[in-house]
């Protein structure tokens, strides 16, 4: 089962790395047939994706979201299902070649950690592991998006107020529809975020005995929610839209990744992870 896990990951891996060339090809050429190509070579690298988490479970024998490899991937796999979902309503213009590129470093991150499977520690064996861990990562899924829809907004930005239309100003959306992707991918991964906390807090209690004892990672992980709380609150108290609203998406997208990497390798913790 080893070697087909790894021959499983290399398919996921060359799946994204088509996905990324196509994308690429597309924004540089602009013809429809590429991007559907690339739409369609994304799909089933979530669909490869979605198998090898899969196998891993089988492997491990518990939700495989215990270990940097494991999660890294869960993170790539979130962001592939939350961009493929939101393209079920929103149309919006080149935005699955800023993804594809995302997820390609992901998985290149996930390709260089450890993927030896070790027994789950005591305190990891419990039905919240999924519940707590499923939902927070998805939320990183969704907050992903925004950054890359503020990173886009930011280009655009640059663009317009330099008056010199070049190469992006015709490549990327409206400056009013990424502010809008902004919004509503902050919607949705803010949602997620906070039950993340909470079901987290709700296993802490069982896991420890306390609801909270401010663990470097659970420290992070209210700093990372309270960015975004405060985003909310002044998009919808102080009307902060646009530039503002793309910094602050790239800002918190930084934190949950200090949350996910810097904590680990940096503050340690109870959460941090053995590999």
């Amino acid at each position: 089962m080893n070697e087909i896990s790894q021959l499983l990951f290399q398919a996921v891996m060359a799946a994204s790395f088509l996905a990324l060339i196509f994308y690429g090809v597309f924004f540089v050429k602009q013809k429809e047939g590429l991007r559907t190509i690339a739409r369609r070579t994304l799909f089933a690298t979530g669909l490869l994706q979605t198998l090898y988490i899969l196998l891993r479970y089988l492997q491990a024998g518990n939700t495989p979201i215990t270990s940097q490899h494991e999660t890294i991937v869960f993170f790539a796999w979130s962001v592939t299902w939350a961009y493929l979902s939101f393209r079920w309503r929103y149309t919006v213009k080149n935005f699955g070649t800023f993804i594809s590129l995302l997820l390609f470093i992901l998985l290149l991150i996930a390709a260089g950690a450890s993927r030896t499977i070790n027994p789950l520690m005591p305190a990891l064996q419990s039905w919240w592991l999924p519940v707590h861990a499923g939902i927070a990562v998805i939320s990183y899924g969704f907050l992903a998006l925004g950054f890359c829809g503020g990173i886009m907004y930011l280009l655009q930005e640059r663009e317009l107020k330099s008056k010199r239309f070049g190469y992006f100003f015709t490549r990327l959306p409206s400056l009013d529809s990424l502010d809008q992707l902004n919004s509503h991918c902050l919607a949705i991964g803010f949602v997620l975020l906070t039950l993340g906390i909470i079901t987290g807090s709700i296993w802490a209690r069982q896991a420890w005995g306390t609801y909270w004892h401010w663990d470097p990672k659970e420290t992070w992980s209210l700093i990372t929610w309270f960015l975004y709380a405060a985003q909310i609150h002044q998009r919808f108290s102080a009307g902060w839209r646009g530039k503002r609203a793309a910094i602050m998406a790239v800002i918190g997208f930084a934190s949950v990744l200090f949350t996910l990497w810097g904590v680990t390798y940096l503050l340690g913790g109870v959460h941090s992870y053995a590999q």
